[in-house]
């Protein structure tokens, strides 16, 4: 017996050099797994053009109404389950449970919330350009929602003991003069599943593997670090070549906190002397970008290289989309005895610090969210406080030092984030795959998930009382009165529109 999976996402007309305006592709390496595309729609037609994560908002409920009927005359029939993914993603998820009558399934991917400090105390503030208040009521409505969420970590959902967790986040808060959140989200509900991501193995496996480097990709790659012709490609170049390289990639937006490592390395005189630094990230040319929060990193970048006269020791490449050379490359950087630095502001999980400590790269990471629990400082890696760049800047100082001096200390670091992820991590191969979606399908079989709700998660009443306590309009029960009073039918015969709920928090 076969599934049929598709991935439903937007389908964008005007997307030259890219298969986004493709209504179905299938996806490759695949025989029963396709990408369904769906147009955004308003009032004048079909929006032709890409735009920003933050500003889907008014798009969502009619592109749920249309997806709904592209998935069915697809399917030819209703879907087993429907697996949301980040704060978009996770509303519409909610949408077509209740229009089809199946179970759902979340993974956050990130919720922003936690990316972005006092963004719930502030987001007036944020609002205009993030906008935050839609964001965060449709990752509550979701979150209570679901049936089960899926997360890569259990920091993810109730942090550590010096870290509160980003589902946990969500438990109370304020959007001050909007509503008052008292009880957003149970992180103790069964619901909650952690599947970490692991790197696929054949593409990061580690550099002293011979036998299996793809030695090919060595001229491009060599191309790509040291060449010094500057184009939209790379800028930047490196002088000294024996020096090991400090090796970062990312998109370029504020959070991912690219230019605060470039900024890091460039006051540290030390770290200057003994590595070169370089970074992949997002485009170099600001014309090429349509993102405004990328915009403004390209121009503070190139604002950090004139400054603090990074010629010779800088190098930045433009986004890399080759899976199988970015795993190549991250094992070229560890033949020069270098290391990988992620020092995002906060990362939901962190799998490009798998992929370096996969491929054998000591990885220096933000103590903020997954690395925190992926590495162990000072014995698979390092954590580092982005918010403390100096701090960081001389650790990783110290730690090429000692290596100059002591040349095993970089194996044992190596060896040892090599150790932690075969210990901590499953690999994200195909039979890993497979058995664990043949299990969730099972799951789904055999529980009637979707047929029948949990009392407290599905009630028009929850939502509007319990969760959001609005400014003097209404009083907030108990959760254990509402246990009591609520009869929960099954989900078929709900008549919850989750949109009006929506609406009535902003609209």
């Amino acid at each position: 017996m076969w599934h049929v999976a598709q991935r439903v996402t937007r389908l964008i007309p005007d997307s030259k050099g890219t298969s986004c305006n493709q209504r179905l592709e299938r996806i490759s390496g695949t025989q029963h797994t396709y990408i369904l595309r769906v147009p955004f729609r308003n009032e004048n037609g079909i929006l032709r053009k890409w735009i920003s994560r933050f500003d889907v908002w008014p798009y969502l409920e009619k592109f749920a109404e249309d997806a709904a009927g592209e998935i069915a005359a697809e399917l030819q029939g209703t879907p087993d389950f429907i697996i949301g993914n980040y704060s978009d993603g996770n509303l519409v998820a909610s949408l077509l449970s209740y229009k089809m009558g199946i179970t759902q399934c979340n993974i956050a991917h990130a919720l922003e919330k936690t990316k972005y400090p006092d963004s719930d105390i502030y987001w007036k503030k944020f609002d205009e350009k993030y906008h935050f208040s839609c964001q965060f009521t449709a990752d509550i409505i979701a979150m209570n929602n679901a049936d089960f969420i899926i997360t890569s970590t259990y920091q993810e959902i109730a942090g550590s003991k010096n870290t509160v967790g980003q589902y946990e986040s969500h438990t109370a808060f304020t959007l001050p003069g909007l509503y008052r959140v008292v009880h957003g989200i149970d992180v103790f509900d069964p619901k909650f599943n952690i599947v970490s991501p692991g790197a696929d193995m054949s593409i990061y496996f580690p550099f002293t593997e011979k036998d299996k480097r793809l030695t090919a990709l060595h001229g491009s790659i060599e191309s790509l670090i040291y060449d010094p012709e500057q184009n939209d490609v790379h800028i930047g170049h490196l002088d000294d070549r024996s020096k090991p390289i400090l090796f970062s990639m990312a998109r370029l937006d504020r959070v991912k906190n690219m230019t605060g490592l470039v900024e890091a390395y460039s006051k540290n005189a030390k770290l200057r002397s003994l590595v070169n630094l370089v970074v992949v990230a997002g485009y170099n040319d600001v014309k090429k970008s349509k993102d405004r929060e990328e915009i403004a990193e390209i121009e503070k970048m190139h604002e950090l290289i004139k400054t603090y006269n990074l010629f010779g020791q800088f190098r930045w490449i433009s986004a890399q989309t080759n899976r199988a050379r970015n795993g190549e490359l991250y094992r070229y950087i560890a033949d020069t005895h270098g290391a990988f630095v992620q020092p995002a502001l906060y990362e939901a999980f962190g799998l490009t610090v798998v992929e370096a400590m996969t491929c054998g790269l000591p990885t220096f990471a933000t103590l903020h969210g997954g690395p925190a629990e992926i590495i162990e400082h000072g014995i698979s890696g390092f954590h580092i406080d982005p918010y403390h760049p100096d701090q960081a800047a001389t650790l990783m100082a110290d730690f090429f030092e000692k290596c100059k001096q002591d040349p095993n200390h970089w194996v044992k670091i190596s060896d040892r984030g090599l150790q932690r992820i075969y210990e901590k991590l499953v690999p994200a191969n195909p039979i890993f795959g497979q058995v664990y979606m043949e299990d969730l399908l099972r799951e789904v079989d055999d529980t009637g998930w979707g047929l029948w709700l949990l009392e407290y998660e599905m009630i028009e009443k929850i939502l509007l009382e319990q969760i959001f306590e609005a400014r003097g309009s209404c009083t907030v029960p108990s959760r254990r009165t509402l246990k009591r009073s609520c009869t929960v039918p099954p989900r078929r015969t709900l008549k919850l529109d989750i949109t009006k709920a929506f609406d009535k928090v902003f609209f």
